[in-house]
């Protein structure tokens, strides 16, 4: 079966690195993960949907006696990039125990890196985001008609957040400046809260779509080879026909 499972994706952030939508106040409590010094990046909007670029906002420093955060305001204009060394994400994944450093594939915005023949892993840097942004505001409001995902879940994927992983959009990335600093919202946390909720038979129809993708049956013509369905694809039409459609359907 390990060649149908594809590969690992780790997605991995720092305690030293929080991001915050732009206009909020820095946080004054923070879960345990985070480290007692930590950088608040504001996520501030490019012109493209979904893409989007982190300024250094604030510096948290915990205060123990008081058990809180307090805040510096950082009134420069400093981005986050999105580039990051072999170097870092091996420390970081492997925990630098001798790997080969050259096996790694860096190709934003992940790091693979072949633990096994047939199972790669893939090493996502991404920075927290502890608020639902506004950017999503509509997807928590919006009318169902069916139910799906109920009250319940919709305030778990709230109240998950997201992240902000470093990849630039693919009309940004030559150039100079936005190819280096550009981010995008990522959602995984509330797409894998939205796909345990589904019912035993939702999930096998997702997986078996899958498969099918994976096996290249879902191409255009036997002797193109062209994919026109991607895991992407296959994951966004499933979880928007789940709500626009009965659960019998």
């Amino acid at each position: 079966m390990l060649p149908l499972v594809g590969d690992i994706d780790v997605m991995s952030h720092r305690s030293t690195e929080l991001a915050i939508p732009q206009g909020h106040p820095p946080p004054t409590q923070l879960p345990d993960e985070f480290h007692n010094n930590v950088k608040v990046h504001e996520i501030v909007d490019s012109y493209l949907p979904g893409y989007v670029y982190l300024k250094l906002r604030y510096l948290l420093s915990e205060c123990i006696e008081e058990e809180k955060y307090n805040y510096f305001k950082c009134d420069n204009w400093l981005y986050l990039s999105n580039r990051f060394q072999k170097e870092d994400a091996e420390s970081r994944l492997f925990g630098g125990t001798g790997y080969d450093i050259e096996r790694l594939t860096v190709e934003a915005p992940s790091v693979s890196r072949h633990l096994t023949p047939l199972l790669p892993v893939d090493y996502v840097r991404c920075v927290r985001c502890l608020s639902w942004p506004p950017q999503a505001a509509d997807w928590s409001t919006r009318q169902r008609n069916y139910g799906w995902p109920d009250s319940a879940t919709v305030g778990h994927v709230v109240s998950n957040g997201c992240d902000v992983v470093g990849v630039a959009h693919r009309q940004c990335r030559q150039h100079e400046w936005m190819g280096k600093n550009q981010w995008r919202l990522s959602f995984s946390r509330a797409e894998i809260v939205l796909i345990n909720s589904w019912m035993p038979v939702q999930q096998i129809v997702y997986h078996m779509l899958r498969f099918f993708m994976k096996t290249n049956r879902l191409i255009h013509g036997y002797y193109s080879r062209r994919v026109i369905v991607s895991k992407y694809h296959i994951k966004t039409l499933v979880l928007w026909t789940s709500e626009q459609k009965p659960r019998s359907w």
